[in-house]
């Protein structure tokens, strides 16, 4: 009985420093550059600015809106990183980079994100309520992407560099572009040692996939187009050797 309460017993949320740690130790999992956790505690502005707004989260869960407002201002000061202090963010969220990044109130962030330097959460809506984005677990977004409105982004899902996104995205996929349109279902990110995929060149490119399909297009137009010439030029040349022997055979 004992053993199935505790099974049944929902898991305590995690301390505020036992979440920073983790912030911090995940970043060595997503960042080739990083050394060692000293230098990405000390270091790295885009994990300075998560840990300072665990603070002011906490601050403005509590309704000290004003003191979480004002140490969210000296973050966005110091860090160059302006997340408000209602959005809520999960565990090991990670922004790399950490310049120009703007996460809006009622974002919602899953555990296992990653922003990289230049992204948007952004609203579109003056009406109140949940008028931000809703990032589920695993998403990365990539440099200068704006994510706008209450929409969400699947699962695992990735977003292209400077893509605009406006409406809901699928777990899994990849999307680029303005507006951000699904280009194909994401392979797993995870390499060795649980190691995040950071092949961001292996994002596909839509505009080149149509223009290599229109030039094999007419490649293939074109040699069928030889093909034709050639039989019509054989076929011209069988009646033209013909027509010549039957004139010289009716030639008195």
């Amino acid at each position: 009985m004992t053993d199935l309460a505790l099974d049944d017993a929902p898991a305590r949320p995690k301390g505020l420093w036992r979440m920073i740690r983790d912030d911090v130790a995940c970043v060595r999992l997503r960042d080739p550059a990083a050394r060692n956790a000293l230098e990405v505690a000390l270091l790295y502005p885009g994990v300075h600015a998560v840990v300072l707004h665990r603070i002011s989260h906490r601050l403005w869960t509590a309704n000290w809106k004003f003191s979480a407002r004002f140490l969210s201002f000296a973050a966005r000061f110091l860090t160059n990183v302006d997340i408000h202090p209602g959005a809520r963010i999960g565990e090991r969220f990670f922004i790399d980079h950490g310049a120009c990044v703007v996460v809006g109130e009622t974002a919602i962030i899953g555990d296992d994100v990653t922003l990289y330097h230049g992204v948007t959460l952004g609203g579109s809506s003056w009406s109140p309520g949940k008028r931000h984005p809703t990032l589920e677990d695993g998403v990365l977004v990539g440099a200068g992407a704006k994510i706008l409105g209450n929409i969400t982004v699947g699962a695992r899902a990735r977003v292209g560099a400077n893509s605009v996104i406006i409406e809901d995205v699928a777990p899994e996929a990849t999307v680029v572009g303005i507006p951000g349109r699904q280009v194909r279902k994401a392979r797993p990110r995870l390499g060795p040692g649980g190691r995040l995929d950071l092949e961001h060149h292996l994002i596909p490119d839509p505009v080149a996939d149509a223009m290599s399909t229109m030039i094999d297009r007419i490649d293939f137009l074109e040699a069928r187009l030889r093909h034709l010439q050639q039989r019509v030029g054989a076929h011209f040349a069988d009646e033209t050797t013909h027509r010549n022997a039957h004139t010289e055979g009716q030639t008195p």
